[in-house]
């Protein structure tokens, strides 16, 4: 009997006023699997991972472990938000141990600085951290709860090329374990390097999806031979003006990775309410919560 899958959505359609967010995508993630989303920017990949989380109302169907997502026990899934803001006045130990109390079970604090190298920052308020840091710091947030099924919206962005390793390094740990990780980024190497299968959206569509060497083997027939030349062609127009050089603010990195603290900005929510947050918007990102709804 074939286990069921871990994600399935059917025909997702979301529409902001006359912009076409998603337009009919279905995806399937089964256990264990690392999906990895790229797309360049207004794909629709940020409402995507709304949708799937259920923190944003779709036309269509969308079921995790079975059910809908606002159905599904939080504990079981974990999820960083490309924006998320702690509370610059806690020390990253404070933060990663206020997110573990809202689990009945909770990875050790020690664990996860450890897993994110920041075990010598951990002391350290939010608010001091360099960019890079912060986003360690986040991403730290997102695995208290040991989640069996991990949403990552740009985990790696404002990392510098070390920082960027040790998250990377982490993901392909929970990716060769028992969990099951969604990866929307747009830096072509981290899926390639990490993804099991690989979706491209361009205007709201996938338009194309598989393992990466089946993506770049087919691609081969017309001497296209990395994953930058898959997207490149299946995009078309749509990735006119990309940074294909690396190093632009929401750009689509298929060089590099982004330099330590390029694009930190205001960064909202993850896994529950922000503690003694002082953004006065932010999104809160539980799989059950509301929030105000925007354009990716």
């Amino acid at each position: 009997m074939t286990a069921e899958p871990v994600l399935e959505a059917r025909d997702l359609r979301r529409r902001y006023g006359d912009t076409v967010a998603l337009d009919g995508v279905s995806v399937t993630v089964e256990a264990g699997e690392v999906f990895g989303l790229v797309g360049p920017n207004g794909a629709g990949k940020t409402t995507l991972v709304r949708a799937l989380t259920g923190t944003t109302s779709v036309e269509g169907t969308v079921r995790l472990f079975g059910v809908e997502p606002t159905a599904v026990d939080r504990s079981r899934v974990g999820l960083l938000p490309q924006e998320f803001a702690p509370a610059g006045r806690l020390t990253v130990r404070e933060l990663l141990a206020y997110y573990a109390g809202l689990y009945e079970e909770a990875r050790s604090v020690e664990s996860v600085l450890d897993d994110v190298g920041l075990v010598e920052a951990a002391d350290t308020w939010y608010e001091d951290l360099s960019g890079g840091q912060k986003r360690r710091a986040c991403v730290g947030a997102a695995l208290v709860n040991d989640p069996e099924l991990l949403f990552l919206d740009e985990p790696t962005s404002g990392l510098d090329p070390r920082a960027s390793r040790t998250v990377r390094d982490t993901l392909a740990s929970l990716g060769a374990g028992d969990t099951t990780v969604f990866l929307s980024t747009h830096i072509l190497p981290v899926v390639d390097e990490l993804a099991d299968v690989v979706g491209v959206l361009a205007d709201g569509r996938l338009v194309a999806e598989g393992p990466p060497e089946q993506l770049k083997t087919r691609a081969a027939a017309g001497d296209q031979r990395t994953l930058e030349d898959v997207f490149l062609d299946v995009t078309g127009d749509v990735g006119d003006g990309l940074d294909v050089a690396g190093g632009g603010d929401d750009s689509l990195d298929v060089a590099g990775e982004d330099s330590d603290g390029s694009r930190n900005g205001s960064q909202t929510g993850t896994n529950g309410t922000t503690p003694n947050s002082h953004t006065a918007d932010s999104e809160q990102s539980v799989v059950s919560a509301d929030h105000e709804e925007g354009q990716e």
